[in-house]
């Protein structure tokens, strides 16, 4: 179904960002992290160039703790890079502008926020070995400012036109339903609420596994397309009753309490104008045609 925009009145401006390397700032002497059983762990975690973690793929079963898929980019200005993750949207075009892989180009498939507040882009496998930690790469944003006059209460986040686009939807006596592959129930909703909903990411807790399976959230994919119930991010992440958000899983589990699978919000309504409809399958990777 297509819906009319305001596409042609955005402002697509650059931004751009460095490849970031793995960090473990913020942790104490030992590089270790407690898992939700208190147990300690080393993985690799976000950030840096992931050769073979890509969109599509399962967003479980990995020995990682929020893995980034392909390459993560941020700015080492705090103020500059504030800029990158909240005005680069979910298919945005990106371009390798130094380094062996210049000229390359890819596309914005996730966030991440808090403590690492990267953007997450999408390149082919042979483009990623050439890449370099440090390689520019400059993002077209386009998305902040979208807006659906036939859904003046439906709040767009980090979504580029061309995406909106492209999703499975249709529009019934006034309320926005959005193809899905699943549903996340509130108490679900973990590391993320009560920030900012412009940028970085929402968390699905995935230390109940056996709960994940009952709402059939335990094969997910980077990349699906998700509704979050009970859940308002107009104005940071927060629990409303009949509210929902739609996300893109973004980032894989992880093994720390609060933590499972993170998703990019990228639209929100407070009372019932955004729903959801089964759309198995829906995935970034297969909509905006990602070369493996």
């Amino acid at each position: 179904m297509s819906l009319q925009t305001n596409a042609a009145d955005i402002v697509t401006v650059s931004v751009m960002g460095q490849v970031a390397n793995p960090s473990l700032s913020g942790l104490p002497a030992e590089p270790y992290r407690l898992d939700a059983d208190g147990k300690a762990f080393l993985w690799p975690t976000f950030g840096g160039i992931v050769y073979n973690v890509t969109v599509g793929d399962g967003a479980f079963g990995w020995s990682g703790d929020c893995i980034h898929p392909s390459v993560s980019i941020a700015h080492p200005d705090a103020n500059k890079n504030r800029g990158l993750n909240v005005f680069a949207c979910v298919g945005n075009e990106a371009m390798i502008v130094s380094g062996a892989a210049k000229g390359a180009r890819g596309v914005v498939t996730g966030k991440s926020g808090r403590f690492s507040d990267q953007v997450i882009i999408h390149f082919d496998v042979e483009t990623r070995r050439k890449i370099a930690v440090d390689d520019q790469i400059l993002v077209k944003s386009e998305g902040v400012g979208l807006a659906v006059p036939d859904c003046p209460e439906v709040s767009f986040k980090s979504l580029s036109p061309a995406l909106f686009d492209a999703l499975p939807k249709r529009l019934e006596d006034g309320v926005l339903k959005i193809g899905v592959c699943g549903t996340v129930p509130p108490h679900f909703v973990g590391a993320g609420a009560g920030l900012t909903s412009e940028g970085g990411s929402l968390h699905i807790q995935s230390t109940d596994r056996a709960e994940l399976a009952k709402h059939g959230l335990d094969n997910l994919r980077l990349g699906d397309v998700v509704a979050i119930q009970d859940t308002d991010s107009r104005y940071n992440h927060g629990y409303l009753r009949g509210a929902m958000s739609i996300g893109i899983v973004g980032q894989t589990d992880g093994p720390r309490a609060g933590y499972g699978p993170g998703m990019t919000v990228v639209m929100t309504a407070p009372a019932g104008q955004l729903g959801s409809f089964e759309a198995p399958g829906t995935n970034i990777a297969d909509i905006l045609e990602l070369s493996a």
